[in-house]
């Protein structure tokens, strides 16, 4: 450690200290004690802890959720998947909370910056005293009882530099990856809020689907009621048949209850993931038609993902951050060169004053904290371990993710011709059955039965129209361009 001491009664070194001392934007309190011109302490100073690279976890149920800030409007609201999605960039919990990590991680990279700027700070101290010889045992001899009161004033500028801390410059690195990822976590964040509004806007479409359709089963089943008591009152068939109609009739109207509360309940899963009050009353514009998307090439969609997923970059910066923090753990064990100045005016009043300053650099080598380094790098090593163990598997997931999601395109296309014709077919034969009955050539078991056909072969085209669509949208999530292209793959190419 070396230190340099400097004094100055007169001239324009007097004079530019106490300029640079009285324009530090920063006061001390009142002080009791009486230095100027002193070093400062010796001490070793202790390297700062390597970064730990973290990110917040947030799963998907996370958003479901949403901040609601609008109030409710009157009458009903028209919403097209667009505003759906709109809101849902705006107001879902998810976005907003990677959002605020964003802020956090933002914060933390400045702090960092920090340990390598230099830090200056101003103070203004007023000391005022009375001093009582006597206890101190100065008795006697012309010794005055109380000496005082006398007091000084001093304004000071005090400057602070760690010169070459090179654990300090890694770890800011390590913060500057940090934050760049979670930059890239609010992208990918982006596209999950699309991805969940879209699918929660699908299920109410289907869910309107089913009501539409269980609500014609429910009039074709009362006309088949309607037909069995008038042949019953006519004695032209059996009261079983009459019966059979009717349990028909209050089974459809059942499952119409059914569906309708769920696609009520659906409608506040949908108003929770884009913040709408649940009270806001609101129509679905949009519909969703089946439209193939064929031509799909899962080697060249993989490599697509690969390039466009933020995910996968944001973990590729925790990476290279995670390598910055397993080198600042390494840089502890090297010396660092700090600098302490400061200059100020002092005296009994600033009218008979003088300036005075000191300088001090230190170099610090650490010697033996052996076990405290070695369990930093230690830690460092395994964050890092755990990132790239983590960045391998994310790779592989988004290549399962869609190929999975071609899979599911492909299978639900050929679910949805095949339950097109099931239902078809399913409404033909209960027709057939029904003017068979009509006739009085058979009873209306055919007529039952062909009325569950229809139910089960409608609910199996809505499903599979329903999975074909949250395929195509979940195949533009893995593909990493779900905002920019959504309305593309959930209407067809």
């Amino acid at each position: 450690m070396f230190k340099a001491s400097s004094s100055s009664r007169y001239g324009s070194a007097r004079i530019w200290g106490l300029v640079l001392a009285l324009f530090i934007p920063a006061a001390g309190p009142a002080a009791h004690a009486f230095q100027f011109g002193q070093a400062g302490g010796g001490g070793v100073v202790q390297p700062q802890a390597p970064i730990q690279v973290t990110q917040p976890q947030i799963n998907s149920t996370t958003y479901q959720g949403s901040q609601v800030k609008e109030p409710g409007t009157a009458g009903v609201m028209d919403l097209s998947l667009d505003d759906a999605i709109a809101r849902g960039l705006k107001y879902n919990l998810g976005l907003v909370l990677t959002s605020q990590s964003q802020l956090n991680s933002h914060g933390t990279q400045l702090q960092q910056l920090q340990s390598l700027l230099p830090t200056v700070t101003g103070d203004f101290k007023s000391s005022v005293q009375q001093t009582d010889l006597q206890a101190l045992g100065l008795r006697g001899g012309g010794f005055p009882a109380i000496i005082g009161p006398y007091g000084y004033m001093d304004v000071r500028g005090t400057l602070k530099w760690s010169l070459i801390n090179v654990s300090s410059l890694q770890n800011y690195l390590a913060s500057k990856h940090n934050f760049a990822s979670s930059q890239l976590s609010v992208k990918d964040a982006r596209d999950m809020v699309v991805l969940t509004v879209g699918n929660a806007y699908l299920v109410c479409i289907a869910d309107q689907a089913l009501i539409d359709s269980t609500q014609a089963q429910v009039d074709t089943s009362k006309v088949s009621l309607d037909q069995a008591v008038s042949n019953h009152q006519a004695g032209t068939s059996p009261l079983l048949d009459e019966l059979r109609a009717r349990v028909d009739y209050q089974t459809q109207q059942q499952s119409l209850i059914t569906v309708k509360n769920q696609y009520e309940k659906d409608k506040i899963a949908l108003a929770r993931a884009i913040g709408l009050p649940l009270e806001q009353k609101f129509r679905l514009t949009d519909q969703s038609p089946y439209t193939p998307l064929d031509n799909l090439d899962p080697g060249a969609a993989v490599k697509e993902a690969i390039a466009n997923r933020n995910d996968l970059k944001a973990m590729q910066e925790q990476v290279t951050g995670a390598q910055h923090a397993r080198s600042a753990a390494t840089a502890e064990r090297y010396p660092t060169v700090s600098f302490d100045g400061d200059y100020g005016d002092i005296g009994v009043n600033f009218g008979n004053s003088h300036g005075t300053g000191n300088a001090t650099g230190t170099l610090d080598v650490p010697l033996f904290e052996e076990a405290k380094l070695h369990g930093d790098a230690k830690q460092a090593q395994s964050q890092l371990d755990q990132k790239r163990a983590q960045l391998s598997d994310l790779e592989g997931q988004i290549s399962a993710d869609v190929r999975d999601s071609i899979l599911d395109i492909q299978a639900a296309g050929k679910q949805v011709e095949v339950a097109r014709s099931n239902s078809e077919l399913a409404k033909e034969a209960l027709s057939e059955a029904q003017e068979r009955y009509k006739a009085g050539v058979s009873d209306n078991l055919a007529v039952s039965q062909a009325l569950e056909s229809v139910a089960q072969a409608d609910n199996q085209y809505v499903s599979s129209l329903y999975r074909h669509n949250v395929a195509k949208l979940s195949l533009a999530r893995a593909l990493g361009v779900a905002e920019s292209n959504y309305k593309t793959y959930v209407g067809g190419k």
